[in-house]
């Protein structure tokens, strides 16, 4: 995976900063809640939501588990259409791919289909290095890209911007890009869009290379689907004469019965829609409609490494839905840039770690970035208990131990800064060993209760600073139950 936003902190000192901004505290916040009050309602309308959530969690499961023999189907596939496809073990190698496929058509611009992949990979940074300029068709990347701005949400990348700062970037940008926003442009969202339809027309119908992701491929018949509400997927899909995608390869599905499923629950999930406005599957290439050329670029990029983890592959079942941020009370505070990725909130703080690695600070320090409300897990129609997994990657960091990386298996070192944490967990190990010792430390803990502080000095601040210390009972509970149900009489 590409590395961190450059220049990002660990998510700490970021969310500190973001928690201050109450400009974005308040964009988060309102957002945050008019989607998952209206994703609550559209879940609601099915009966069978709950069969639904568990049948996408065992086609994901029996799709990984076998993921190999899917490819390989999917290969064929899609060269029997006439498609030809490529695979990119990691980011630069997909970069040099896409770069070269659009450097043979002799174009220097391509319109491109909202896509974590190419974000992931830092296409739009490496097209531009080689003189190719990569134009955000979706309504939210384009506020983006023309604010020189990061995303912060998988479904609204903008989420942390008002109308009134929309309408100022586009005055002020759009014109650096093409057709410049339109005179007195307000900060209504009809205006908006329309200003964005009109600048995006002009791209729409002058380029000759597109680039797409995909929300799911068919391995069966080698078909790829994409899922989404403005129609310039459609647009981009269709007009260019070829077509470049890329795709990571967790994305694929055995069959058109499976994707039934999933184009129940991403819609509902994602924008509580009943179903997606715009959803185009293509196959190949056909003679007379669409692209002549299409090639698929099949990204890895860490996720055959995570695959690997017993407990951590259920986040490559993630179909990008963006429910789990909508209902994080972390993400709402601190907004998706203090993750330092393109995959921000509940999602990223596991998803990330494991395609990059946890060397780096700010990888290291996401699997911390929850609560562990659990109130991800209740919302993912795909059911990865991303709890679990948190406190899967919060072990890996402190205590280090065996994982691959790069296909190699190989020995993680601790992370610097938790020697007091780990020394912590072996005294208490030792303690939960050894009764008589445990029973000791907890009456003297109880006599002298009136003396313990609020917060813990040295290391221990770190863990006070954001939440109280538990007070000690007057009596601890193998004294009460022996006072209470013991004795001469026998009591139970």
């Amino acid at each position: 995976m590409s590395g961190t936003f450059v220049g990002m902190p660990a998510f700490p000192e970021a969310a500190r900063d973001a928690v201050r901004d109450t400009t974005l505290r308040g964009n988060l916040r309102h957002a945050t809640h008019t989607i998952r009050a209206k994703r609550a309602k559209a879940v609601a309308e099915v009966s069978d939501w709950a069969a639904l959530r568990e049948a996408g969690k065992r086609i994901k499961d029996h799709t990984l588990l076998h993921l190999d023999r899917y490819l390989e189907q999917l290969e064929a596939a899609v060269t029997a259409a006439g498609g030809t496809v490529h695979w990119a073990a990691d980011a630069e190698e997909a970069n040099r791919i896409v770069a070269r496929l659009v450097r043979e058509t002799g174009e220097s611009e391509v319109v491109k289909v909202k896509s974590m992949a190419t974000q992931e990979i830092g296409l739009n940074e490496a097209l531009e290095a080689e003189g190719i300029r990569a134009y955000e068709t979706d309504l939210a990347e384009l506020i983006v890209q023309l604010g020189e701005d990061r995303p912060s949400h998988i479904l609204v990348p903008a989420i942390h911007r008002n109308r009134g700062e929309i309408r100022d970037v586009f005055r002020s940008e759009m014109g650096k890009w093409g057709r410049p926003a339109p005179d007195g442009l307000t900060d209504t969202p009809a205006e908006l869009a329309e200003a964005a339809r009109l600048h995006l027309r002009e791209k729409f119908l002058r380029a000759k290379v597109g680039v797409s992701g995909a929300n799911f491929m068919v391995a069966e018949t080698g078909t790829l689907v994409v899922v989404e509400s403005e129609g310039n997927g459609r647009m981009c899909l269709t007009l260019p004469e070829t077509l470049i995608s890329v795709v990571g390869i967790e994305k694929v599905v055995p069959s058109w019965q499976d994707l039934e499923v999933f184009l129940q629950t991403l819609p509902r999930s994602s924008t509580a829609e009943r179903m997606n406005p715009y959803t185009s599957t293509w196959t190949g290439t056909t003679d007379g409609d669409g692209p002549r050329v299409f090639h698929l670029v099949l990204l890895d990029n860490g996720r055959t490494d995570t695959l690997a983890d017993e407990v951590g592959r259920q986040a490559l079942r993630c179909i990008r839905c963006s429910a789990c941020l909508n209902v994080c009370p972390v993400y709402e505070r601190a907004g998706g840039h203090a993750y330092g990725s393109v995959y921000p909130g509940p999602i990223g703080a596991i998803l990330s770690p494991q395609l990059r690695g946890t060397a780096s600070e700010i990888d290291a320090s996401l699997p911390y970035a929850s609560s562990l409300c659990g109130a991800c897990y209740e919302v993912c129609p795909v059911a990865i208990d991303i709890p679990e997994v948190l406190v899967h990657l919060r072990e890996r960091v402190v205590q280090g131990g065996p994982v691959t990386r790069e296909g190699n298996k190989v020995v993680l070192k601790p992370a610097r800064g938790h020697g007091a944490e780990r020394a912590t967990m072996r005294a208490a190990r030792w303690a939960f060993r050894h009764p008589a010792a445990l029973r000791t430390g907890q009456r003297l803990a109880s006599r002298t209760r009136r003396f313990h502080p609020r917060t813990l000095p040295g290391p221990g601040r770190a863990w006070t600073g954001s939440r109280d210390l538990p007070p000690v009972p007057a009596e601890p509970f193998r004294d009460w139950w022996q006072r209470t149900h013991g004795g001469k009489d026998g009591a139970r």
